[in-house]
């Protein structure tokens, strides 16, 4: 899994699929030389321990402490005082903007600066990550609810009428976290081209090697009767 994150999870992986990536399935250069393998593997278990908030992959001695991870003081989002976001209902924040000069993400009326024009444009799947997360947080959330013609629940109208303290923190943790992925980009952009230029395993290699099979798991048989569940004993 972390070789996977380290090799796939960039924008220089897209890029260099594009065509590829077109018919649905992900492929995977897979190395033949170990020395390079176990590169990869490191660097993606920093991807995991990132993806995940530093929840998974958590070794201190390799710079992945558990908690959110942070960047350095120097280049950390920070929110000065003229730049809180406020608690008030009536300045809960309903957009969200970034003013490239300043390198200064708008939330409301509240601002947070040192914010890199590449952790405001970060992607998944096509979607601009912040955008996203601050779509479940602003004060107006309707949203079109594709494919049902249903009407949409009056649970979701049950939402906080005020910008919450942890949205904030939340947000500082999203921000670091871009941080950090945008700085490993270069080092996966750069590992990516090495494995496609050296020696690869073959699909064909590993179907026959075995590593490809699915183990069979031996079904019940179908007239096999329930036990009975008795809610208070037997």
């Amino acid at each position: 899994m972390a070789y996977i994150a380290a090799v796939a999870a960039h924008p220089a992986y897209t890029a260099k699929f594009q065509e590829d990536l077109s018919t649905p399935g992900l492929r995977i250069p897979l190395t033949a030389d170990p020395k390079l393998f176990i590169e990869a593997a490191e660097l993606g278990r920093r991807v995991l321990w990132l993806h995940t908030f530093g929840e998974r992959m958590i070794d201190p001695k390799h710079g992945r402490p558990a908690g959110p991870p942070r960047l350095p003081t120097a280049s950390a989002p920070t929110i000065p005082k003229a730049g809180a976001i406020s608690g008030n209902p009536d300045e809960m924040p309903d957009s969200i903007n970034y003013d490239a000069g300043k390198e200064r993400l708008l939330v409301g009326h509240g601002f947070i600066d040192n914010v890199p024009l590449a952790a405001w444009q970060y992607e998944v799947s096509g979607k601009q990550v912040l955008i996203q997360w601050f779509s479940y947080r602003k004060k107006h959330r309707e949203r079109p609810i594709i494919g049902d013609p249903r009407p949409p629940s009056p649970l979701g109208d049950i939402q906080p009428d005020h910008w919450l303290p942890e949205y904030t923190t939340e947000l500082l943790n999203v921000l670091n976290v871009l941080g950090l992925l945008v700085e490993l980009e270069p080092m996966q952009a750069d590992l990516l081209e090495r494995i496609c230029a050296g020696p690869l395993i073959s699909g064909a290699e590993l179907k026959a090697a075995g590593a490809l099979e699915v183990p069979v798991v031996p079904k019940e048989p179908k007239n096999k009767k329930e036990k009975p569940l008795h809610l208070f004993g037997e």
